[in-house]
């Protein structure tokens, strides 16, 4: 069975003052694509390098999820250190995810480009970074999410299907 690490970076969910509702929204979009049985392991952390740090390293190293989805910390407030946590963990980036993600996010929100959103890999698991704000999740995971299946297959990750009236996966001929 796959499973999806869902990572929630909030300093306010963290302490319970804050409803988690990004990483909700994320295992919410995953519930209606993906088709393969999969099983979510969430987290919630803190704000923060070290924290994010050793939240990634938990859920690649230690739980051996397929891929990892997190949300917040990715804007240039000065807690705000998600993609610097990443950049410590990741063997590989891959910067089209950042890219297309804050492409189709300046469509509706102008200042997309100040989030710091990235993608890369440890070993067999694909990283993530969403934005913090649940109505940004539906518009980044639909705009990347067709290179997600292929990737976890370039990778060795597990397979995972998906509704093809969601997204239209890419598949090599």
């Amino acid at each position: 069975m796959v499973r999806i690490g869902i990572l929630t970076i909030s300093d306010r969910a963290s302490r319970g003052e804050y409803e988690d509702l990004s990483g909700t929204a994320i295992e919410a979009w995953l519930k209606r694509a993906v088709t393969t049985e999969w099983k979510p392991v969430r987290r919630i952390v803190p704000d923060g390098i070290e924290t994010v740090r050793d939240a990634l390293l938990a859920l690649c190293d230690e739980e051996r999820v397929d891929l990892v989805l997190t949300t917040g910390g990715t804007g240039p407030a000065p807690r705000d250190l998600t993609p610097e946590a990443m950049c410590m963990v990741i063997e590989r980036e891959l910067p089209g995810f950042g890219e297309l993600m804050r492409r189709v996010s300046l469509e509706s929100v102008p200042t997309a480009i100040l989030s710091g959103q990235m993608a890369g890999t440890r070993g067999h698991t694909l990283i993530i970074n969403l934005p913090g704000k649940p109505a940004s999740i539906d518009v980044c995971l639909n705009a990347v999410f067709p290179a997600v299946p292929y990737c976890l297959d370039l990778i060795g990750a597990g397979r995972i299907e998906t509704d093809p009236r969601l997204c239209k996966t890419f598949r090599p001929a």
